[in-house]
């Protein structure tokens, strides 16, 4: 299976495809990324040559034939990456945040329509997977919630892809319940954080966070916490990646979240 990595420079694309190098099945053809264009991607890392070549735009990585992309980049330009891969009737694996819910209905029509499957997820550790579905099953039964999504001081967009798909999930189980509406809060209503498809969403930036979501339910006199904390590297992430690169060629259309491949 022939793939290629936006964002191979980048913290969790590097060690995704640094896998994809590594493993039997999958060949790792071209690499995107703007700042190292037109150099060999051993180069970049300083590992030496490894014969796979970096290209400035995704568009020019597809060209090479590619079966699979895989996109770890940013808010700014995931949306234009997955329409060209799209475009060009090749399947897609997400995972930069960033994208909207409506964002993602268009995705889906046009992914069926080109007869190609795209599988994204906030969150391709297999534990964050298993918290989404935790949660999902919770918001059956309770009526309301609301999300703390946790990050680096200077992540760049909020709130994180993990909380938003989360809230965009829930919503999809079971609309959450305000006992008072947001637009009848005293003193600076913004201080109840965003409303994602009906759920508050409360972003912290501090230092020592790398990406932790929790979600908490709350009946009278007592709560429910489903929470997921990831570590400092980027390794939690590439198994579930390379799970969704192996699977994509069976798809036709959107997937999202990792626990629905987990347990779909």
């Amino acid at each position: 299976m022939r793939v290629a990595v936006a964002g191979a420079t980048g913290w969790t694309g590097r060690a995704v495809a640094e896998a994809v190098l590594a493993a039997d099945d999958l060949d790792l053809v071209a690499a995107t990324s703007r700042t190292a264009a037109g150099q060999d991607l051993g180069d970049v890392w300083s590992v030496g040559s490894n014969g796979v070549p970096v290209h400035a735009t995704v568009e020019e990585s597809l060209r090479v034939g590619v079966d699979v992309l895989v996109d770890y980049t940013s808010h700014e330009v995931v949306g234009n990456h997955v329409r060209a891969a799209v475009g060009a009737g090749v399947g897609v694996v997400v995972g930069s945040s960033g994208l909207t819910a409506e964002a993602f209905t268009e995705i889906d029509e046009a992914a069926r329509a080109a007869g190609v499957g795209v599988i994204a997820a906030g969150n391709f550790s297999i534990t964050a997977a298993m918290m989404q579905a935790a949660a999902l099953l919770a918001a059956a039964h309770l009526p309301q919630r609301e999300v703390i999504d946790y990050a680096s001081a200077t992540k760049a967009d909020a709130p994180s892809g993990t909380a938003r798909e989360l809230a965009e999930r829930l919503d999809a189980v079971r609309p959450t319940e305000l006992a008072r509406p947001i637009a009848e809060t005293g003193g600076m209503a913004e201080a109840r954080g965003a409303s994602v498809s009906g759920t508050q969403v409360h972003s912290l930036r501090l230092p020592s966070f790398s990406v932790s979501t929790e979600v908490v339910f709350a009946l009278p006199d007592e709560r429910l916490t489903i929470r997921h904390d990831a570590g400092s590297s980027a390794a939690p992430y590439v198994a579930g990646t390379l799970l969704a690169v192996r699977r994509v060629g069976d798809v036709v259309g959107l997937i999202r979240g990792l626990d629905t491949l987990l347990l779909g």
